[in-house]
């Protein structure tokens, strides 16, 4: 058996391509994911739903599988210090190059407690209460050719950011 790390072997690629074309032939595309890129794409272009949502929301997987996760710190307006906000949740701001693109940081918002990626195991763990993302104004600029995945959440609009409460942990750094 081949390896498919050889250069010009695409085993998995030619695999997938293949079972999505005879998946196509049997059944209608309108049967499609629920939730994907191309639909967000559609959603949010969409004249009949004029929900005026603003944004796709995303997240992106590094070559090693797992989920990109970017912080950032924002200037806290009335007093001194910084805001940390790390997330796995972006919107695409601009490419500024072919391989490069700006990417503003969503805070995840919940109504039961404070989101802290660190005290979560997984993507769907850090964002089970998650109810709603806030446009943090944070960007990154990251190089698209170190991701092998991205997962597209429904069109939104990002509520405006709002500063978080005191936090003992973080106030004592």
């Amino acid at each position: 058996m081949g390896s498919c790390h050889s250069k010009g072997s695409h085993c998995v690629k030619d695999i997938l391509k293949e079972i999505v074309r005879v998946q196509n032939e049997v059944a209608a595309l309108d049967h499609c994911c629920d939730t994907s890129c191309e639909r967000s794409i559609r959603d949010l272009l969409s004249p009949a739903s004029e929900n005026g949502n603003t944004t796709i929301p995303f997240l992106l997987y590094c070559k090693d599988c797992k989920p990109f996760f970017a912080s950032g710190l924002k200037k806290k307006a009335m007093e001194a210090g910084y805001y940390c906000i790390e997330t796995p949740v972006f919107k695409a701001k601009k490419f500024v190059d072919d391989n490069c693109v700006k990417l503003e940081l969503l805070k995840p918002v919940s109504a039961h407690a404070h989101w802290h990626k660190c005290d979560k195991k997984s993507v769907c763990d850090a964002l089970h209460h998650v109810e709603e993302f806030e446009s943090t104004g944070i960007c990154t600029t990251v190089d698209v050719n170190c991701f092998c995945g991205i997962t597209c959440l429904d069109p939104i609009t990002p509520a405006a950011f709002t500063a978080p409460t005191s936090h003992p942990a973080l106030d004592s750094e």
